[in-house]
Parts: C-alpha cells; sequence; structure tokens
C-alpha cells in the first residue's frame, strides 16, 4: 500500500497543478459571459435533446434581432434532479448487491468495497478534468477530446445553464454515468484483482477510454459529427465497459478452479435486490437522457420497460428449453441485457421496435454469456462481456433498423434509411477499438507500477479478509 500511495498522492498533486494553471483564467469570466459561453459551447447531445425556450432581449439597435437567451425551466430541473438522484441508485446499492450476491461468500465484500470507492474516485476525477475534457470545445482537436474551460467546473455558478437546467444538474447528471460505466467492470475480474490495482486502472480508464468516448458521440466529436445514434449510453456506457472487462478478464487470466470448481452465486437474494433497483433506476438513466420532462422522457421510459419485460422472458424461456429449467439467475440476467440493449435507442425507437430489441438482446446474449463463453473458455466472471458488452453492440445495431423519425428525428433502416445501420456499426468499431487498444495498455501500466493480480493463495482464501480484513458470517 504504500507504492500505491505514492502513486495516488501524485495523481491528486498533478490535478492541484492543473487547477492552479486554470482557474484564474477561468474564473476572471463574469457571470453572465459564462452562461453565455455555455450557451455557445452546448454539446450536440445537449441540443438534440432538451428544449431551448427563447427570451426575447431589447435590440441593440434598430432592425437588429437579438440573440435568443436559455431559460430555466423547473419542471425540467426537477425531474433531472429525480432523474440523477436514481441513477446514483443504480451503483450504490444496485450494482453493488446485484454483484455481492454473485460472488462467492468469500469475495462478496471486496465487490461491495469496489464498487463503493469506484463511485467516490469517478466523482473527484469528473469533477476535477473528467467533465470539462468530455463537455467543453477542444480546439483544433475537437473531433477527439474537448478541453480544460470548465477543469473544477470553472465559471460554473448557480446560475449557469445547460439548456433548460442548471449546468450544476447535468454535470451531476452525468457523473452518475461516469461512475457506474468503470464499476460494471469490476464484474468481469470479481475474485482476483489488487484493491490498488482496482484504483489506479479505474482512474486512469475514466480519462483515457471513458471521457474521449463521451465527447465523440456527446460532445460534439468525431462520432456525432458522422450521426452515430446513442440516446443514454449504449456505446459510450455498456459497450465501453464491456469491450474493457473482456480485455481485462483475459489479461489478468481465469480464477483458481475455473471451471471445474463450482462458483455458483453465494446469496442470490441479493442479486434480485440490485437487479430490481437497477431497473428502477435504468428510468433515470434512459427517461433522464431526454433532459426534460418532455415527450421524448415518456417515449424512453415506454421502450425501456417493454424492452426489458421482453428480454427477461425471452430469456427465460430459451434457458428453460435449453436446460429444462428457468433459473432466477437467467430472468434477472435477461432483464439487465434488455435494459442494456434499449439503451441506445430509447429516445429513437416506438413500442414495437423495442419489444424486437428485447427479444434479440434475450436470445443472444443469453449464448454469448453460456455456450460461446465456455467454447472460447475466458473467465468473465459475472458476464460483463456478454451482457453489456454484447447486449450494447446489439443495441446500437438494432438502433439503426428501428429508428422513427417522427420520434427521435432520424429515420432507421425500416423507414428506408438502410445507411443508418452502416452509421451505427462504424460507431461500434470505433470504440471496441480505441477501448480495448487503451484499456490493454493501462492494465500493463498498473501491472507494472502495483501489480494486478492477488496471489494464488490470497485468492483462495478470499479478497475478503486479506484486502479488507472483514469477513461476512
Amino acid at each position: 500500500m504504500t507504492t500505491f500511495a505514492k502513486y495516488m498522492c501524485g495523481v491528486v498533486a498533478a490535478l492541484f497543478i492543473v487547477a492552479l494553471f486554470h482557474t484564474g483564467s477561468a474564473f476572471a469570466e463574469g457571470a453572465s459571459q459564462a452562461a453565455t459561453v455555455q450557451s455557445a459551447q452546448m454539446t450536440e447531445f445537449q441540443v438534440a435533446q432538451a428544449e431551448e425556450p427563447a427570451a426575447e432581449e431589447p435590440l441593440a439597435e434598430a432592425g437588429e434581432a437579438a440573440e435568443p437567451e436559455a431559460t430555466l425551466d423547473t419542471g425540467d430541473t426537477a425531474w433531472m434532479i429525480v432523474a440523477t438522484a436514481i441513477v446514483l441508485m443504480m451503483s450504490i446499492p444496485g450494482l453493488a448487491l446485484f454483484y455481492g450476491g454473485l460472488v462467492r461468500k468469500k469475495g462478496v465484500l471486496a465487490v461491495l468495497m469496489q464498487v463503493f470507492t469506484i463511485v467516490c474516485l469517478m466523482t473527484l476525477l469528473w469533477y476535477a478534468v473528467g467533465y470539462s475534457l468530455a463537455s467543453t470545445d477542444g480546439g483544433s482537436m475537437n473531433a477527439f477530446i474537448g478541453g480544460f474551460d470548465k477543469v473544477f467546473l470553472a465559471g460554473v455558478g448557480a446560475d449557469t445553464l445547460s439548456g433548460t437546467i442548471p449546468e450544476s444538474v447535468f454535470f451531476t447528471f452525468q457523473l452518475t454515468f461516469a461512475a457506474i460505466t468503470p464499476a460494471l467492470i469490476v464484474g468481469a475480474f470479481a475474485d482476483r484483482m489488487k484493491f490498488s490495482a482496482v484504483c489506479i486502472f479505474m482512474c486512469l480508464w475514466l480519462i483515457v477510454v471513458y471521457v474521449p468516448v463521451w465527447h465523440w458521440v456527446w460532445g460534439g466529436g468525431f462520432l456525432s459529427e458522422d450521426g452515430v445514434l446513442d440516446f443514454a449510453g449504449g456505446t459510450v456506457v455498456h459497450i465501453n465497459a464491456g469491450v474493457a472487462a473482456l480485455v481485462a478478464c483475459i489479461f489478468l487470466g481465469k480464477r483458481v478452479g475455473y471451471p471445474t470448481e463450482n462458483m455458483a452465486p453465494h446469496n442470490l437474494v441479493l442479486s434480485v435486490i440490485g437487479a430490481s433497483l437497477l431497473w428502477v433506476g435504468w428510468f433515470g438513466f434512459n427517461a433522464g437522457s431526454a433532459l426534460g420532462a418532455n415527450g421524448s422522457a415518456g417515449m424512453a421510459m415506454l421502450a425501456t420497460q417493454v424492452a426489458t419485460a421482453a428480454a427477461a422472458l425471452s430469456w427465460m424461456f430459451v434457458e428453460w428449453m435449453v436446460h429444462k429449467k428457468p433459473s432466477v439467475l437467467g430472468i434477472i440476467s435477461g432483464a439487465i441485457a434488455g435494459l442494456v440493449a434499449i439503451t441506445p435507442a430509447c429516445g429513437f425507437v416506438d413500442g414495437w421496435g423495442a419489444l424486437w430489441i428485447g427479444v434479440a438482446a434475450g436470445v443472444i446474449c443469453f449464448f454469448c454469456s453460456t455456450s460461446i463463453k465456455r467454447a472460447l473458455g475466458y473467465d468473465d466472471s459475472l458476464d460483463v462481456w456478454g451482457i453489456h458488452g454484447v447486449g450494447g453492440i446489439v443495441g446500437a445495431v438494432l438502433t439503426g433498423v428501428f429508428a422513427v423519425e417522427a420520434i427521435g428525428g432520424t429515420a432507421g433502416l425500416l423507414e428506408g434509411n438502410a445507411g443508418q445501420v452502416i452509421t451505427q456499426i462504424w460507431g461500434i468499431v470505433a470504440t471496441i477499438v480505441w477501448c480495448a487498444i487503451a484499456t490493454f495498455v493501462i492494465l500493463i501500466i498498473t501491472n507494472i507500477l502495483v501489480g494486478v493480480r492477488v496471489s494464488e493463495p490470497v485468492e483462495i482464501e478470499g479478497l475478503d479478509i486479506n484486502l479488507h480484513g472483514e469477513v461476512v458470517q
């Protein structure tokens, strides 16, 4: 831990230096100017999803039209505060309980600790530099990354707006996405990664992988310019996390005893509670991505519910046919797969499209998490790739098929726009390539710094007692 502490202190020191460098110029702007800059720099994601009522101003000169000014909508703001809170609920306690129940008893506290710690670390990193690099104009590099204008939220005050909501609310809403995405990866290497390595890896991964992809899709980067559709994070969150999970589990290698030893979940009751909290919280995830209390949010909510139910049942029935019994683990896994798959599509499809996306996700993710996983031989402990990675890809592709122009402004294959499918595939490929390469490099760096895997005796006895000095009685 001494070595780890030194590296974490170095990270904090670096962030402090960055803050000193940028804060002076950022805070020199007045409050009114900050609001104007925010309006000018609003991301394509915000512009597409938020309502921005115009307010007339006195004309500067006779016959000259004034620039419209964004105004606060209290209804939108109230909804987004609620959405933000329930998305946070998805990580803690939702994901923590879901993963905690799926691992063996000797590793449950380690998983809970990892998820809880990641939420805390990502909060501070998003505040320090992540939000700025994701959401601001990066100048000549804007196709790939944002800038440093809002490091430590410089220039963001109580009156600064992002569309029709306070920018502080938009920042916190997106913070919850930045927190849960790296936390999803934890499931791939459960029971075998050092806690210090988890902390270092996740901090680097957020800045190097998550932030650029966020900017590409939602911040005016090249994927948004190319027309890639991702309403609530199928590409940014789930494909990203799924690919990182696959690379990480292969890099670390299989758990001791896999696949011959019994590694069944120790408490499915916890997992059902966690999955249920994730389902409820997903309405904030998807409907909240409309960034307002409007019709788009309503359609996203409808699509989310239909797709999730369809995926849960399709996974259950396929498992019933293949294994002769429907399992609790199966139906909750199917529900998560449906939630993942509808995430990129929920603001662009109708109920019919959502139904078929859910069915496809349940069936495809079932086989990818069972027979295909066994055939390939990798040890993705909690099927992060099979559910989030594959589910995100299914949802992203089918968004291009079922998109309805009257709902999301873009037609899909069924409305004669076959090119949208190609565009979606381009977004998937770009994300996979960057995430896979960058994740592999980060793992190598982390391994050099502190080592990534615990020793075999520690793994056999359990991470709870060895890394945290605690056990579940």
